[in-house]
């Protein structure tokens, strides 16, 4: 079985056990697509109507921050003279994360109904949807469905007879990771080094252009048509309070059925396990990063209990982020893993900024000496110190992301790395090579 496909719990206009086959626009509409824009125009449910249906359903961003998505929206000017951008990040490159390059494989016309949906009521003629330069066969296939799009009247000069003028277009990114920052998105697209701005001034007042602009994820655009589908009542009903509908997690590590899999909000952790098939040779769970590489890890005692949610993740002292689910067993050794994930956000750093340039160099090194049977005593205060100097001291997130990882790992495994410095070696005596 195809662990893309590996999908329960689905809601039909996201990821429904999709064929290979189902994404073309015919397929989409016999599954209702394209009903929800086509009634917003038909009956002119006014802009406003719509952006207080999105808020009443409680639709968070599923890019990471859960940032309400319907004020987010409310953020635009309404009587701005100029040009106007929308924008979806589609530049999924966070370890561990692979649902939206699903969304676009297997139902692109989803994420583009729910863009030209945003861009009604934001009154946004042009949009621009930035995708993974790593993913290019999805690059070509969403463009194969903008294509139908265009033909059938959903995109372009007065959709479906309306007054309403909306044009999409798909650009490649560059496989940067640091292009996932929302500002740093923009400036890739207006074919600059995708470097981040300073904030404020933030896109809704100064974006894509120096104009007015929207960014929402991938999964948070997709998310549109079915609560409108649903309705918002029903919509948030299926999560919890402040948490509505579903969400796409990404499973991955080591459980039986690595996959994409779509819950509710608030759906216990151990049912999401248990989705995927349990744990991989009946061993014991010991840790789970549960939203992507830079939120900190949640010891196993402590996340049988939690649900998956944006506040209970929160509570807990970690996030949801971009709901890749990172399952760890008791063979896998801490320190290894952060040596793993240190070296990523050390790559990755674009190097505009100090702290995190110099900083994420510093937390490899300490981390691979620890490793390699090197490390000192002075090491672990001299890790911690460094990610806390590190944290809330750079221009945009990819330092606070590089200091996380290593200040929960340290905070519930120091033990680990209390080992590794008094015996140079590693506690974990069956520790498996990392894929």
């Amino acid at each position: 079985m195809s662990t893309s496909l590996h999908n329960r719990h689905i809601n039909p206009l996201i990821l429904a056990g999709l064929s290979e086959n189902a994404w073309h626009l015919k397929d989409y509409e016999a599954r209702g697509g394209y009903h929800q824009l086509r009634r917003i125009l038909n009956e002119k449910i006014t802009p406003d109507a719509v952006i207080a249906e999105l808020k009443a359903g409680v639709l968070r961003g599923r890019g990471g921050a859960g940032f309400p998505t319907g004020l987010k929206w409310s953020f635009m000017p309404k009587n701005y003279a100029g040009q106007k951008y929308l924008v979806c990040n589609s530049d999924e490159g966070e370890p561990g994360t692979f649902k939206d390059r699903d969304i676009m494989r297997y139902n692109p016309h989803a994420l583009i109904e729910g863009m030209i949906i945003g861009a009604y009521a934001m009154g946004i003629t042009v949009g621009y949807n930035y995708i993974h330069g790593e993913i290019w066969d999805i690059y070509q296939r969403f463009e194969e469905a903008l294509e139908e799009a265009r033909v059938a009247g959903y995109l372009g000069d007065r959709i479906m007879g309306s007054e309403f003028n909306f044009q999409l277009h798909a650009v490649p990114g560059w496989g940067a990771y640091i292009c996932g920052e929302e500002t740093a998105l923009l400036e890739s697209l207006e074919g600059k080094k995708g470097q981040p701005r300073f904030k404020p001034p933030f896109p809704a007042g100064f974006g894509l252009y120096g104009k007015p602009t929207t960014i929402n994820n991938t999964e948070t655009f997709a998310a549109v048509p079915f609560l409108f589908a649903v309705g918002a009542e029903k919509y948030l009903q299926m999560g919890k309070p402040n948490n509505g509908g579903t969400k796409i997690f990404s499973v991955s590590g080591d459980v039986v059925y690595p996959a994409n899999y779509e819950v509710p909000l608030g759906t216990p952790f151990s049912e999401l396990l248990k989705l995927a098939g349990g744990m991989r040779g009946d061993k014991q769970l010991k840790a789970v990063i549960p939203g992507g590489s830079s939120a900190p890890v949640i010891p196993a005692a402590m996340m049988m209990d939690l649900t998956m949610d944006y506040d209970s993740i929160s509570k807990a002292g970690s996030m949801l982020g971009s709901g890749a689910v990172i399952v760890m067993d008791e063979t896998r050794c801490m320190v290894r893993s952060l040596l793993r994930l240190s070296y990523f956000y050390h790559e990755e750093s674009c190097g505009q900024c100090t702290p995190c340039r110099e900083g994420t160099g510093w937390l490899w090194r300490i981390v691979n000496r620890i490793e390699h049977g090197q490390g000192r005593p002075e090491d672990l205060d001299l890790l911690r110190d460094v990610a806390n100097n590190i944290q809330g001291r750079t221009i945009c997130a990819l330092g606070d992301a590089a200091a996380m990882p290593v200040q929960g790992m340290l905070k519930h495994f120091m033990h680990e790395f209390e080992y590794h410095v008094e015996h140079q070696h590693c506690m974990v005596a069956s520790e498996p090579a990392l894929a």
